[in-house]
This record gives C-alpha cells, structure tokens and sequence, in this order.
C-alpha cells in the first residue's frame, strides 16, 4: 500500500486502523480513506445508510460533501458497521498487494470478445477483461485441479459468478475477503456440489438456491407475483398479476389481484397471494394489455 492516506489529516478523528483514516466531512457524515480512494457512510431515508465512493481524492476528508460520492456499494447499519467495512477493505487491499499479481497486454481469443488486457494470478490462471465481460482462463493442468462437478471443459470461467470456482480451487492465490465471497457464491449456485465436495449439509439461509427451491416447493400451488403496478383506479393499492408457484409461461394461467400498498413487501423469491386477504380482481386495470 501507498502512504497516500496520510495526505489527507482528517480534522476530527485519527486514524485507529492500519491503511484506514476515518473523519467527517463537510455536511457531517461518516467518511474514510483507503489508499487515494474516499468513503462515505451516506444517509438515506427513514434512517438508513449506504456506502459510496470517490476516487483519486486529493483534497481533506473534512472538504469532501456528498457531490463529490457516488454509486451504492451496500447497505450500512451504523457507523460501527462503516468502520467494520472499512477494515475488511484495508485488509483486502493489503493482501492483495502482497500476491503480486501483474497486469499485462493482452488481444487474446475469449468467449465474451478480444481481450483488452489481463491479470496474471499466477502460470496458467490469467483474469482477462473484455468490452463487455470478462473472467478466468486456465492452463490444462491447472483446469485439471478444478472438482470435476464445478469443472468447464472449455477452461473458461466467466467473472460473475463461475470466478468463484477458481477461488476455492486456488485459494492461495485469493484475497480472505475474496475467499469468503467465493465460498458463498459456491453455496448460492451450486449447493449441491458444495454439499457433496465438502460433505456439510446447507441449513435454511444457507444458500440462495437451496432457498429458492424449498419456496417453490413450499408455494407450488399458490400464486405468486410476477407483475405489480400502483393502481390508477383504486387509491393505497397495487394492482397484481400472479401464476401458480409464479410460473412464467404464455400458456400459464393469470389472475389478477388488489394488493395494498403498504402489505406489497416483495420477498427474495417473490409475494405470495393470500386468498384470505386478496381477492380476485377482474376490474378495470392500469396495465396496459389488461387494460385492452
């Protein structure tokens, strides 16, 4: 890491973490700065926070207001929570910098287009970054090593999801914090093989796919939720069109419901109809194809 950190004395705290200085900018929130790189604790409503950054920071934390933040990198709890995320990245940064990885040129073949430019983890695992995707390419023997029920015959690993593969099967050449996120993304997509290469069984809450398949199957002759719109015809409502266990199929059967304004909390795998509370709705619709 840089000293660049300590180019910017904040005016109301010290640093009290390695590589992180902490202080409060100009409108009075939480902010950090990690290497030339700010953060910000910025509020939201109803009491909420969320992180955001700005880049090649030049200028005091205690200058910085929030014009000069941007994008949405996660919900934050508190200020406790800030300083936690802080930690985890000062940490990522350092351990990253210690595996000496190398950016190189590169024009190379790949499944998302030409290359334009690649990182060498280490001989035979090189990251490459395209116009529009990107992800892992490995030598033979290096594809060899990956569990054959995770394996990609092509040796092609695309950088959202599968690059997860690559971690677990070459730790050493991670971050913890990549570690961790790679482990979770193995339970969230392929909790089958997770289970049988590891030989631990997923708990409810474990894994998003292992959940989403216990709602299908808990919710399968319900109806779910796959369009919502605020009703234009009844004030406090959304109007919704549901399918059984939300099927998506031109041939599947579609109702219509009322459902309040305030109850319509959309879960991560979709609302359910209660037939106690929501009635079938057959009136006029603020959908468009409905509406014809």
């Amino acid at each position: 890491m840089t000293n660049s950190a300590q180019s910017h004395p904040s005016a109301s705290q010290p640093t009290d973490m390695v590589g992180v200085e902490f202080g409060t900018s100009a409108d009075g929130f939480a902010v950090a700065c990690i290497d030339d790189t700010a953060y910000a604790m910025l509020p939201g409503r109803n009491g909420t926070h969320h992180l955001a950054a700005a880049w090649l920071v030049r200028r005091p934390l205690h200058e910085l207001a929030r014009g000069d933040f941007y994008g949405f990198q996660g919900a934050l709890a508190d200020e406790p929570a800030f300083r936690a995320k802080m930690a985890e990245k000062a940490e990522h940064i350092r351990e990253k910098n210690a595996l000496g990885r190398r950016e190189i040129h590169s024009r190379a073949y790949t499944p998302w287009g030409p290359s334009q430019g690649a990182t060498v983890f280490a001989v035979g695992i090189v990251c490459h970054s395209t116009a529009g995707h990107g992800g892992f390419h490995l030598a033979t023997d290096r594809n060899a090593r990956v569990d054959g029920r995770l394996r990609n015959a092509n040796s092609w690993y695309e950088e959202d999801v599968e690059w997860a593969i690559v971690a677990i099967t070459f730790p050493e050449l991670f971050t913890s914090f990549e570690r961790r996120c790679a482990d979770q993304t193995v339970k969230d997509s392929w909790p089958d093989e997770f289970e049988a290469i590891t030989g631990t069984v997923l708990e409810p809450g474990q894994s998003r796919e292992k959940d989403r398949r216990a709602f299908q199957s808990r919710h399968a002759g319900d109806w779910i939720v796959i369009s919502a719109i605020r009703s234009d015809h009844h004030d406090g409502f959304v109007e919704v069109v549901a399918t059984l266990g939300g099927t998506r199929d031109h041939a599947a059967e579609e109702r219509r419901f009322l459902v309040r304004s305030a109850e319509y909390t959309v879960g991560p795998f979709g609302f359910v109809i209660d037939p106690a509370r929501h009635d079938v709705y057959d009136g006029p619709s603020s959908f468009i194809g409905w509406g014809r």
